[in-house]
């Protein structure tokens, strides 16, 4: 009974052993990513080989949905809204699934990049853009299934797919232009008052210029005058107390108390009262 007890352990323990091996997988995984113009653009997928196997129109069928690469599905994540063939993609996780042609490929972007291969069960619900590219004949065999990103503009880029002899590029494009002319409006614009507002806060809470954030938080107010927010006022009855003016602290919890008030914000009325009577002003 000992002898089989021992024996067992030793299979046991031989694998165990075995299954902690590490071997290169078939086909490996590469994750790339590229800034086009404002936009982060991500690439997941794997990457198999030839391996003497004729792929398109056998291997893989023409006509038919393929996963694009092998195992998981190849995902691309943009971080902005882009355009893909006329059409937006809100920014996000998409897997891309193709079915591959002698002479075009349709390229279909789904929004569910959680699958295995291609999914159970298709949704057309899913398809977020779909293009057809034509396919660009290689003057050599690629052995390793690749992808790419080519052409790159501040504003486009092309992602391209290349094996055995055939080259498809998807043109993907960002936009840059509007966020651009977005920022610059801004900063010729002036800061916002919620940045002198975040500015003011920031240096009273860290104990900095507490004369810098009477200012900014001055400016913050008086660029809502026409529709006071009591939290901004809230802050300014704050700051100038610290700042060792009493009378104007009064007089701006006095109005962030009204407009809490007309608000129904219980809390911000609470705090404006408690000031007020430490301050001696109920």
């Amino acid at each position: 009974m000992k002898k089989i007890l021992l024996s067992l352990f030793v299979v046991a323990i031989s694998f165990s052993a075995n299954a902690q091996i590490k071997t290169p997988a078939p086909s490996p995984s590469s994750k790339m990513e590229q800034a086009v113009g404002l936009t982060d653009v991500t690439l997941e997928y794997s990457r198999p080989g030839m391996k003497g196997r004729t792929i398109f129109g056998d291997l893989v069928p023409y006509g038919k949905l393929w996963r694009t690469g092998a195992n998981a599905n190849t995902k691309v994540t943009f971080s902005t809204d882009v355009t893909v063939g006329g059409k937006e993609l809100k920014k996000g996780t998409y897997a891309i699934y193709t079915k591959p042609g002698a002479s075009s490929w349709d390229v279909i972007f789904y929004s569910d990049a959680s699958n295995w291969g291609t999914p159970r069960k298709w949704d057309d619900a899913k398809v977020a853009a779909e293009v057809k590219v034509d396919v660009i004949p290689m003057p050599m065999d690629i052995e390793t299934f690749t992808m790419t990103f080519d052409d790159l503009t501040n504003s486009s880029a092309v992602i391209g797919i290349l094996w055995e002899k055939a080259y498809v590029g998807i043109k993907f494009e960002t936009p840059t232009d509007a966020m651009v002319s977005k920022g610059i409006k801004k900063v010729m614009n002036g800061p916002a008052d919620s940045d002198f507002y975040s500015a003011a806060v920031y240096y009273l809470q860290s104990g900095k210029d507490i004369k810098q954030a009477q200012e900014w938080i001055d400016k913050a107010v008086a660029m809502n005058s026409a529709k006071p927010k009591f939290w901004y006022l809230r802050q300014q009855s704050l700051i100038h107390a610290k700042a060792g003016n009493k009378k104007g602290a009064i007089k701006a919890a006095k109005a962030s108390l009204m407009h809490a008030e007309k608000e129904g914000n219980a809390g911000y009325v609470k705090m404006n009262k408690a000031s007020l009577k430490e301050w001696g002003a109920m």
